[in-house]
């Protein structure tokens, strides 16, 4: 099955991408991971990407769209996939739709408070990417990744001024979406206020793992 996740930055897509992926056999694919795959290999589009993202803008949709579309086209694909960031604007879903007509939409409700909340308290692991947060999932030793030793720093795009700008983004750009594929009657809505693991739970009542 293809999903899509949808929702406001802060939502808890991604984490709960990582254990539908584990479950499902699947792989997550998120369009943030490519971008700082690039900027960290620090690629010609890896330093444009770095410019757009420390601004909370989004990156171009024809850009975006010619990444995931080389992915998408992977043999780890064939069974299915979690797209996670992807599209984020209504011209990204028409041209997701001419390749991969066949998704399913699951859409994040959660309130704009959880979100500030979640996003200022993250943290992430400069040298592995292991995401952390101050709040719920601390690292055992301050500023040190219990994964890989690496250090431990707060995104630019997690600080306040980013995440009011990058909500701003997303009601603008993004929530048309919902109405777009509601009315392809693709959508399915999820409540993000709840813990991963419930919220896991409730998406195999809806999605049963064959």
């Amino acid at each position: 099955m293809n999903f899509i996740f949808l929702g406001p930055p802060g939502a808890g897509k991604g984490s709960l991408a990582v254990k539908v992926a584990e479950d499902y056999k699947i792989p997550h694919i998120s369009t943030g991971d490519i971008f700082r795959a690039n900027i960290k290999e620090k690629t010609p589009l890896g330093i444009k990407v770095k410019a757009i993202i420390d601004s909370g803008s989004l990156v171009s949709d024809d850009l975006t769209f010619e990444l995931v579309k080389d992915r998408l086209s992977k043999d780890d694909c064939r069974n299915g996939f979690i797209l996670d960031g992807f599209p984020r604007t209504i011209p990204q879903a028409d041209l997701l739709s001419s390749v991969c007509p066949d998704v399913v939409v699951v859409n994040f409700q959660t309130k704009d408070e959880s979100v500030i909340k979640r996003l200022s308290t993250r943290r992430v692991c400069k040298k592995c990417g292991t995401n952390f947060n101050v709040l719920t999932l601390p690292p055992k030793k301050e500023g040190v990744c219990d994964k890989c030793g690496g250090e431990i720093i707060q995104r630019d795009d997690d600080k306040q001024e980013s995440i009011l700008h990058r909500m701003d983004v997303y009601r603008e750009q993004t929530e048309p979406l919902i109405k777009y594929y509601t009315e392809k009657g693709k959508i399915q809505n999820f409540d993000a206020a709840i813990e991963t693991a419930e919220l896991l739970e409730e998406f195999k009542k809806v999605f049963p793992v064959k």
